[in-house]
């Protein structure tokens, strides 16, 4: 081969191989944030009924042969002399290994852990709903940053000492001391700190309902993961 020629095809090679390992992983849709709520505040109708919503939002823009899981957290319940116990459920556990991508094929947390230890990359821009719509956050009116997970940074479940998740996600009563923590799918907060730029552990709500979803910033959004 001459000189020349061997030279061209290596500049080529190795532009090629530049460009292959630049290129962003890519892939079809597995993760998404609700385009809306149940509108029954965080009354998801339980694990189930949110399960549900996630499948049936995923079917309708024509992914609806995997198996959709919401990302939401319960905290288990010791048995009593009149009801059995009730098992911890850790949201990370219920969203298969990954790797996850939002509808735009773009790369939101390539394993579990990558989501839960900070080299995620859920923001405002990517963060979007299943038809590719983006999650109003601060500074949007209305705000609705506000996604309903009842988890803690590492994707599990609070004890069972205060309400976390709405009565497991099937309460929208306003009775004090019943909440919902959300995170902020913007990572954005009203004061820059770490738990403002939480996606999935920001805060807890005013309280159950869908007018109390609301005035502190969500609308009963809730996070959809595609578990194989």
């Amino acid at each position: 081969m001459p000189r020349t020629l061997a030279v061209t095809t290596a500049v080529a090679a190795a532009a090629l191989l530049s460009a292959c390992a630049s290129t962003p992983p890519s892939g079809p849709m597995s993760f998404f944030v609700t385009s809306a709520g149940l509108g029954n505040g965080a009354d998801l109708g339980g694990l189930p009924g949110a399960d549900a919503h996630c499948q049936k939002l995923a079917a309708a823009v024509g992914a609806g042969s995997r198996t959709w899981r919401a990302y939401l957290s319960v905290p288990g319940v010791g048995a009593t002399p009149t009801a059995p116990a009730v098992p911890q459920v850790d949201a990370r556990s219920r969203i298969g290994n990954g790797p996850w991508f939002n509808v735009r094929g773009e790369l939101v947390a390539a394993s579990v852990a990558d989501l839960h230890e900070g080299h995620d990359k859920l923001t405002k821009a990517t963060a979007i709903d299943e038809r590719g719509a983006g999650v109003n956050g601060v500074g949007d009116q209305p705000n609705q940053h506000d996604i309903l997970t009842g988890s803690r940074p590492d994707g599990t479940a609070f004890s069972p000492r205060g309400d976390t998740t709405c009565r497991a996600w099937t309460s929208s009563s306003d009775e004090a001391g019943h909440a919902a923590v959300v995170g902020h799918s913007d990572r954005r907060g009203l004061v820059d700190a770490p738990w403002a730029r939480s996606w999935n552990f920001a805060h807890p709500t005013a309280g159950c309902s869908q007018r109390a979803l609301v005035s502190t910033g969500g609308a009963g959004r809730f996070y959809c993961f595609a578990s194989n």
